[in-house]
């Protein structure tokens, strides 16, 4: 691993201020389409055992296409990126960084035809959520990584070395990750701490809850008593599913919504919610409480669920060494602290701390971007659906959250 020199503190800290006041959410076009696209693109299809890897092409052609989601790297004011600009003057590799995943569901109907051939889809990096991540890598449509091209993976945080579709990381790294857990109004509710308190009879009509289903329903399983990691059933699903659809009949929950559920927060027709971490980060900057919090997160009591963003470089491209060469680079942990820095979300970098101390230590201090030991120990992620599972669990969930 490089001991690579932090950026002049002054600038990278007066990027952090520029992002926090700026910066829109990257989960608000996560939510952006909302449930009307999730079976878009997701019935089963046979992974194809004759898929074969493109050739690599990296030693004579030093460029790389890399799709990402929008305000997701660190950016300065003239619209460069840092760390890529970095990458590609000690790399040599000219990077086509191309903000064009805005959805999960729109960006696999887009390429899957591709996939299926086993065709470059015009990206050697592409960085679906996780579940979607596993779905590439169960339909074959990843490439397994050259460990000798990346021995900075060993950077990666013990809680996301293993995933149940891509033992040891051989085929994925994760990129950014958050947390959906509580958020409610200090000023207007006493302090919340588990999902039940949601269901206070004074908090009727004022509650507003995710329309992402494994953030909502994980945290009301989690709630139950389940490890959503582990291997539930439709038992355990259907029991938070009753839960949400005794709320939501009962006229307890106003909403179930994507990003937009912060408006019903800021305007206060919501004093509580259940929503991302990131984001209530960024509404209490947006609205001036830069040093303090009207609108605190909290893991509940039960625990919290965590997503991640999974970078996998698709079966078609020619192009793998070079996008190993990238991934290596930004598991160094000052790079990966100047990225946190700026996006604000949750690093997966070991070491990334001990470098953001140097950025802003205030900015380090904050568990929901570098978590610590104890915060990662209230977290689960959602385990991996099958595609029947997908979307049986998804239509069951979007006919409650349409009646809301």
């Amino acid at each position: 691993m490089m001991n690579r020199p932090l950026p002049e503190d002054p600038m990278v800290r007066s990027l952090v201020k520029m992002a926090r006041k700026s910066q829109l959410s990257r989960r608000s076009f996560l939510a952006g389409a909302g449930g009307g696209a999730v079976a878009l693109g997701l019935s089963a299809c046979a992974a194809d055992s004759d898929l074969v890897a493109a050739e690599d092409i990296s030693a004579s052609d030093p460029t790389l296409n890399w799709s990402n989601w929008p305000f997701y790297i660190d950016e300065d004011d003239d619209g460069n990126y840092p760390t890529l600009v970095r990458f590609q003057e000690e790399t040599g590799i000219s990077v086509n960084y191309m903000v064009d995943y805005d959805d999960n569901n729109t960006y696999y109907a887009k390429v899957r035809d591709q996939l299926q051939l086993g065709q470059d889809i015009g990206a050697d990096i592409v960085v679906p959520t996780e579940w979607m991540a596993a779905r590439w890598g169960q339909l074959g449509f990843v490439q397994e990584l050259n460990e000798a091209n990346v021995p900075n993976k060993a950077n990666v945080v013990d809680s996301l070395a293993n995933p149940g579709w891509d033992p040891g990381r051989k085929m994925s790294l994760p990129w950014q990750g958050g947390f959906a857990g509580l958020a409610y109004n200090t000023e207007k509710v006493g302090e919340i701490r588990t999902v039940e308190d949601l269901w206070a009879p004074e908090l009727k009509g004022r509650v507003v809850v995710l329309s992402e289903m494994r953030d909502t329903v994980g945290l009301l399983m989690m709630a139950n008593g389940v490890d959503i990691s582990s291997d539930w059933g439709a038992d355990e699903f259907n029991a938070a599913l009753d839960v949400l659809r005794e709320q939501v009949e009962a006229g307890q929950i106003r909403n179930v919504r994507g990003n937009s559920y912060t408006e019903d927060l800021v305007n206060e027709d919501a004093l509580v919610a259940i929503g991302w971490s990131g984001d209530i980060t960024l509404i209490n900057f947006e609205n001036g409480y830069d040093d303090g919090e009207k609108w605190r997160f909290v893991i509940p009591e039960s625990g919290a669920t965590i997503w991640n963003d999974t970078m996998v470089v698709p079966i078609g491209s020619p192009r793998k060494t070079n996008a190993e060469t990238l991934m290596n680079y930004y598991y160094e942990p000052e790079v990966a602290a100047e990225v946190a820095a700026w996006v604000n979300y949750v690093t997966p970098v070991k070491g990334a701390y001990e470098a953001a101390m140097e950025i802003d230590p205030e900015l380090a201090e904050n568990k929901m971007i570098f978590p610590d030991d104890a915060t990662l120990s209230q977290v689960k992620a959602f385990r991996t659906l099958t595609s029947d599972e997908d979307n049986e669990y998804q239509a069951a969930f979007q006919a409650i959250a349409l009646g809301a």
